[in-house]
């Protein structure tokens, strides 16, 4: 029987992050950030969870974007940015994979930015900014390879290599997303 505390990840694999920091997150908290940073199981989907993440955050902003102002989607970029970090580190420690496939709060966070920033936009200028970011996000040419190498060199300080494991993993749909937007403002004028 495990504590409460105690945290048992599968076993890891040689790419894993360093589980030094994240050893000290109660069980409870990185299952939870678990099921976050899996887009609420979304990115469990056995067939491209990129793709499926993506569209739930889709879903989701076609639903609440009637009651969501700017001010309102600023503050979830706000908020959203530095928690998608932290519970992709917990949760590639959890996972015992420094980038795990499951892991889609990336990809929700980058469309919920690329939406707002479009819209107001027709289902077709939304379809378009998806087959653009789902493109530049699993392609990754350009500016999105970097972004997605540039963290996944281990630092030799633990606690750097936990915080540049979520960094890594959300900076490259990031940089998918402005990719996405700079097409999107083109195609417009």
């Amino acid at each position: 029987m495990h504590s409460a505390t105690e945290q048992t990840p599968p076993p890891a694999d040689t790419t894993a992050p360093s589980a030094h920091t994240a050893s000290r997150v109660p069980a409870w908290l990185a299952r939870l950030a678990t099921i976050v940073a899996t887009g609420f199981g979304s990115g469990l989907s056995p067939k491209a969870p990129g793709t499926v993440g993506t569209l739930w955050a889709w879903v989701v902003f076609a639903l609440s974007a009637p009651h969501m102002g700017d001010g309102h989607w600023a503050m979830v970029m706000a908020v959203g940015i530095p928690l998608g970090v932290w519970v992709s580190s917990v949760a590639a420690v959890w996972l015992g994979h420094a980038d795990p496939s499951a892991v889609v709060v990336d990809e929700i966070l980058a469309f919920w930015l690329v939406l707002w920033l479009i819209t107001p936009c027709s289902w077709q200028q939304q379809l378009a900014a998806f087959v653009l970011f789902r493109f530049f996000d699993a392609v990754k040419p350009g500016p999105v390879g970097w972004a997605d190498r540039l963290f996944h060199q281990r630092s030799e300080r633990p606690w750097l290599a936990w915080w540049q494991t979520g960094i890594g993993i959300m900076l490259d749909d990031f940089v998918a997303a402005g990719c996405t937007l700079f097409i999107m403002a083109w195609w417009r004028f």
